[in-house]
């Protein structure tokens, strides 16, 4: 029977060994490229940058206005819920007082010589319970009958109310775990857009700040619209439908080059919404936090039809909106990389618009 050997390693030399490594290498490389951390990555122009740079922009905007939407949903199950627990105690010291009228009477039946059945209520660690017993209800007169019932209904008020109260703190806390996604995924965006920012010259940068705001100012030059280049012009707010339409345009401009903050509604820092939001409620009227939301908060309007003070909203997902002032112009919080600022509306993917008042 032959013996079985474990069979003798060859070393590796000459040709053998340069191929080996040369496969190691290759599937190193393969393997950086696919998680993306490493540095054998084609460098790119300027031009690439700013396009990736604008798309991540575009989608922490849109995760913005997720955390805006579940940021109302959670303040509005905040207060349901306070509202709900300050309701539920009011009706306990109610219970209290009636349960102490109970007690009274209780004890006076006691010095006259005993406690009707029906009066030990006032004195039960579990009266729910205790108010389950058929005998009860057939034992009592007439005015004890009544006190009790309303103690029964007062109780069952009050679990009423701390049912929906749960039912309140559950969707509250369903929202402060969506709130802290869409943070996640804004932080994330954002920070993904500075590091490839933080690969270029500060040359680069420079021309690309340079390019863009020149672009902007070029195009509205053109076209006439330096009367709409300072604070508080009066062109676009004369031409305002209304008075309050000219109040939202006006507190607009008095707006410009006040920082982008994602999730900000002003005074002094704002996100596209917020900005929307804030100049509305400086002219007098409410309107809903996010995009999606603020679309339907007045008369939808054609392009054709826009007047200073209609908001007009970008992309497909409604995920961005501006204030408009007139002569294809509008005034918008963009991104973290510029301020609030004047610009045409046709720099973005026209999606609607809509007249408040």
């Amino acid at each position: 029977m032959a013996a079985h050997r474990k069979p003798r390693r060859r070393s590796l030399s000459g040709n053998t060994a340069r191929t080996a490594a040369t496969l190691a290498l290759a599937g190193a490389a393969t393997a950086t490229a696919f998680d993306g951390t490493g540095q054998a990555a084609p460098n790119l122009t300027p031009a690439q940058v700013k396009a990736k740079v604008d798309k991540l922009y575009q989608e922490a905007e849109a995760a913005t206005e997720k955390y805006n939407g579940a940021q109302e949903k959670a303040q509005a199950a905040e207060k349901r819920l306070a509202s709900l627990r300050d309701e539920a105690a009011r009706r306990e010291d109610r219970l209290n007082s009636a349960r102490d009228a109970l007690g009274s009477l209780a004890a006076a039946q006691y010095r006259d010589g005993g406690i009707d059945p029906a009066l030990r209520l006032a004195l039960s660690d579990d009266p729910d319970r205790y108010l389950d017993g058929a005998a009860f209800a057939e034992r009592a007169g007439d005015r004890q009958a009544g006190a009790v019932a309303r103690v029964r209904k007062q109780l069952r008020e009050i679990e009423r109310l701390r049912g929906a109260a749960r039912v309140e703190l559950t969707s509250l806390r369903s929202r402060q775990a969506e709130l802290r996604r869409n943070k996640e995924t804004i932080t994330g965006k954002l920070d993904e857009a500075r590091q490839l920012l933080s690969r270029l010259s500060a040359a680069d940068r420079a021309n690309l700040a340079t390019a863009a705001g020149s672009g902007r100012a070029s195009r509205a030059s053109t076209a006439g619209r330096d009367s709409l280049a300072a604070p508080g012009s009066t062109t676009a707010t004369s031409a305002a439908p209304n008075s309050r339409a000219a109040d939202a345009v006006s507190y607009a401009y008095s707006k410009l080059g006040s920082p982008y903050v994602w999730g900000a509604t002003g005074p002094d820092a704002f996100d596209c919404s917020g900005l929307a939001q804030a100049a509305y409620r400086a002219a007098g009227l409410s309107l809903p936090r996010t995009t999606y939301a603020q679309i339907d908060a007045g008369r939808r309007v054609s392009r054709s039809e826009l007047l200073p003070g209609d908001l007009v909203f970008f992309y497909s997902g409604i995920t961005h909106v501006g204030i408009y002032v007139g002569d294809g112009q509008m005034i918008h919080a963009p991104n973290p990389s510029a301020p609030v600022r004047l610009a045409p509306i046709d720099q973005m993917p026209f999606a609607g618009a809509t007249r408040v008042v």
